[in-house]
């Protein structure tokens, strides 16, 4: 008599996947959430808006899911500072030359913090939840996701087994193509030349941590050069 056939797949929590997937699907499920419930015509801030809500909600939904997958992150070899530094320099500089060289206009519709008084409490509560998710929450849900997994799995299914890092030409250009697309079309340019860089990042280093930091400092001086500017387009 034949048993239960049994399944050795493991669940979905167990699954080495869903650490590195699930961050990014909640980032773009905001993402998604701001699209359908965006009415510039609505009378409420809330609904014209969306995303001076949905964003931070968005913040702490992708903070809580890195947290509870922390301990089943591979951060790869240690070290690889001084590439990290130096890529989130060069990356921060193409991405706002065409504007900082008057090669293109300045890019002024985006997220707008002066929807609330300047100087008051929801202005600044905006501000830092804005910066909370550009330089900590968007480097490690983009890093985990697109060098952390994305580059192995396109080499591997079995990704893990696979060292960060690892060169292999299709993963490298695929993801940086991938990494370009899910930018708007006017930061394609530039995205993809971020994209190139920070795999090489991984790919010299083998760090995720290094690429996390070299994200994380081109998003800092980004958003130091939204505040200065007010091209809030650049969000």
């Amino acid at each position: 008599m034949v048993g239960p056939m049994s399944n050795d797949r493991p669940s979905v929590w167990q699954s080495p996947l869903t650490p590195y997937v699930a961050p990014f699907a909640v980032f773009m499920l905001g993402l998604v959430g701001v699209s359908l419930v965006k009415n510039p015509d609505s009378g409420s801030l809330w609904l014209a808006r969306p995303e001076l809500w949905i964003y931070p909600l968005q913040t702490v939904a992708c903070a809580i899911v890195l947290l509870v997958f922390w301990k089943r992150y591979d951060w790869g070899v240690r070290g690889g500072w001084t590439w990290g530094l130096a890529a989130g320099v060069v990356v921060l500089g193409i991405w706002i030359a065409p504007q900082a060289g008057g090669l293109a206009g300045p890019r002024t519709e985006g997220f707008d913090p002066t929807a609330f008084a300047e100087g008051s409490l929801l202005y600044w509560m905006t501000v830092g939840a804005r910066f909370a998710r550009l330089v900590v929450v968007v480097p490690l849900v983009e890093e985990i996701f697109w060098r952390g997994f994305l580059m192995r799995y396109l080499i591997r299914e079995d990704f893990t087994a696979v060292r960060l890092g690892t060169w292999n030409p299709k993963a490298f250009f695929g993801v940086a193509v991938l990494f370009t697309l899910v930018h708007s079309t006017a930061d394609w340019p530039a995205a993809f030349l971020c994209g190139l860089i920070y795999n090489t990042v991984a790919v010299r280093t083998g760090s995720l941590a290094a690429c996390i930091v070299a994200h994380a400092l081109t998003n800092l001086g980004l958003g130091i050069y939204i505040m200065t500017t007010k091209q809030w387009g650049f969000w």
